[in-house]
């Protein structure tokens, strides 16, 4: 198993509820285990009853467990608490609030955010680091980021020697940490990216196009869940049936053009809510696929 592990796909099939069960599980087994979402409509506060902030929290009664939210809003205040703090201590008020203006732009929110998500990457302190991300086409631009701005940084330094956020010289440091985290992404014995969908073309289709999108940015050690499946000793019931004679069709096709590993994880009666079902959908997700 790689030490990063991401989850994604359509929302609403069930990203968080396995990324969150993928996680008790690592640290039910004594792994201290950091959980991180990068999906500002995230529900992994409900999941486990309490706040989930900006900085890693423990889980309430669940040892070893961390839990993140990396909040765009929150990560560009952050980010300008940082960056300007030192310098009212110098400048006169009128030139911070000069600066302050400057960093109000989106370029600033999204290399805030990215900060945050390379910050999570490269916490020592844990053994493992699962990413509950935001819906598909936002995870691909933040995963393009690592790339995307060590480029702009080597551009910027044979040109004007300015980005966006500050001088070339400023983000020497940066740029070998986003170099890092671009080698991290791509190596399949660190990262695993997992994809979640339900047996239905919508999620489907989505997903099989990011699979494209991911290998043009050499992220090659992919699997794919399919989540909600008619068990097979439910199959019988006329209801049960009819859904499943839906369902076959969207496997097969899947089968048939992805590549990687596939798991299924069965339609549960109950809400995947509270830490007993979490540690059963670990259990599944554990005998599902071997991540």
């Amino acid at each position: 198993m790689t030490r990063y592990v991401f989850f994604s796909g359509k929302g609403g099939v069930g990203k968080t509820s396995l990324s969150s069960a993928m996680a008790v599980m690592l640290a039910a087994n004594g792994a201290k285990t950091l959980l991180v979402t990068t999906d500002p409509a995230s529900n992994l506060g409900d999941v486990f009853g309490q706040e989930v902030g900006l900085e890693a929290r423990e889980v309430r009664g669940v040892p070893n467990l961390f839990i993140q939210e990396i909040n765009p809003d929150a990560a560009l205040q952050s980010y300008k608490d940082r960056a300007l703090g030192p310098l009212r201590e110098v400048f006169p008020e009128e030139f911070v609030r000069t600066a302050e203006e400057k960093m109000s732009g989106p370029c600033t929110e999204e290399i805030a955010t990215f900060d945050q998500f390379i910050a999570c990457m490269h916490q020592p302190d844990y053994e493992w680091v699962v990413f509950d991300t935001a819906p598909t086409g936002h995870t691909l631009r933040l995963l393009e980021l690592p790339s995307s701005w060590s480029l702009h940084i080597e551009e910027s330094a044979q040109g004007s020697g300015q980005t966006c956020i500050g001088s070339v010289d400023a983000l020497a440091a940066s740029k070998e940490q986003y170099d890092n985290a671009v080698r991290a992404l791509q190596d399949p014995n660190m990262t695993t990216f997992v994809f979640v969908t339900q047996p239905a073309k919508l999620p489907m289709d989505e997903m099989l196009r990011s699979v494209i999108e991911l290998q043009k940015l050499e992220i090659s050690n992919q699997v794919a869940i399919v989540n909600g499946v008619i068990p097979e000793d439910e199959r019988d019931h006329p209801y049960s049936r009819r859904r499943w004679q839906k369902q076959e069709p969207h496997i097969q096709e899947l089968q048939s053009r992805f590549d990687g590993p596939i798991g299924y994880m069965p339609l549960y009666p109950d809400e995947v809510k509270g830490m007993a079902m979490l540690e059963q959908v670990g259990r599944d997700l554990q005998y599902a696929v071997h991540l």
